[in-house]
């Protein structure tokens, strides 16, 4: 598979401090569609031997550099060999149109990335696991789903990107009518792209924030708006996704075989956060009935919102991941 010529950047960009702990690298590799893809590599600095890895990527519309950097560094300093990598059209990964994606291919970055750890030097391919942060966290149960090279699953503050597209936010357009509108809309703006020949983007995190916005809408605004989270490369943060790449969630529903994962999987959710029933909801149906669901957990943070878990690391139980990798990494 041939990897596409990349210009990325090299000097440190992320939303958060380089650590002295590890060592760091840009690296790229080749998805099943042929897209390259472009990771930040962390690698422990008193790292000795066959490493226990894992991938880490979300949240939905963020790129390497924000939150999902974060967590692959922190793990790193813990002892794993880490990747952040840019979903497909996103961020220094490759991919056109830019700011399009598919659920399919969502999930097969994610198993990209697991080819790409099962083959390095310092890697166990016996001992990877998987990270998703936020819309990236119901990816990353898609992946679990389908991929057994993944010996462990972190979902953290997830979406269920297929239920919101389908149903709304809090499910409040769960109905015929409603979905009908929608797949109007975005159909006519499918019509309107390709006579222009340009994808319009629907919009990152709304600018200015209007004052009678909703709580969950000023959470976002405070990460990605701000010079908390705000980035240059990632959507949320400027003109967000194209409105027609919604075309695919509305007829997709994620999670349909999550009760036949047989790998370790671990969900964290804060309970103030608006997506928290998702994470619940998802957890309900992936024990109900189910052979495994002994090494399956729900973990809710009393008091905790859903971006919290995006940067905070006094509030990301980091602790317990390391825990939950470590014993399920053997």
């Amino acid at each position: 598979m041939e990897k596409e010529n990349m210009n990325l950047t090299q000097n440190w960009d992320k939303t958060f401090p380089k650590s002295e702990k590890v060592n760091h690298k840009k690296v790229t590799f080749v998805n099943h569609f042929g897209i390259t893809l472009a990771a930040d590599l962390y690698v422990p600095k008193k790292a000795g031997g066959k490493l226990p890895a894992i991938a880490v990527s979300g949240p939905f519309g963020a790129c390497k550099e924000q939150s999902s950097g974060l967590y692959a560094q922190t793990m790193a300093e813990r002892g794993f060999l880490t990747i952040a990598f840019d979903p497909s059209f996103t961020g220094e990964s490759g991919g056109y149109p830019r700011a399009m994606h598919s659920p399919d291919i969502d999930v097969e970055d994610f198993q990209a990335a697991v080819d790409f750890l099962s083959v390095q030097e310092d890697v166990d391919p016996e001992r990877i696991g998987i990270i998703g942060v936020c819309g990236w966290g119901g990816m990353a149960l898609q992946t679990a789903c389908v991929d057994t090279r993944v010996k462990a699953t972190v979902i953290s503050t997830m979406y269920d990107m297929s239920r919101v597209a389908g149903n709304g936010y809090f499910d409040a357009a769960d109905n015929e009518e409603a979905r009908h509108q929608a797949r109007m809309a975005v159909n006519a703006q499918r019509t309107q792209d390709y006579e222009t020949g340009e994808y319009v983007r629907a919009g990152g995190v709304v600018d200015p924030l209007p004052e009678d916005a909703p709580y969950f809408v000023k959470d976002y605004y405070a990460y990605y708006k701000t010079p908390r989270g705000y980035h240059p490369r990632s959507l949320n943060s400027n003109d967000g996704w194209t409105v027609s790449t919604g075309t695919s969630l509305m007829n997709t529903r994620l999670f349909t075989y999550a009760k036949e994962i047989r790998s370790a999987v671990l969900m964290i959710h804060g309970d103030k956060a608006h997506s928290c029933y998702m994470s619940r909801d998802a957890y309900a149906d992936m024990v109900k009935d189910s052979k495994y669901a002994d090494n399956k957990e729900l973990y809710i943070i009393p008091g905790v919102s859903h971006t919290d878990l995006y940067d905070q690391t006094n509030i990301i139980p980091f602790d317990k991941i390391e825990t939950f990798m470590k014993e399920n990494l053997k």
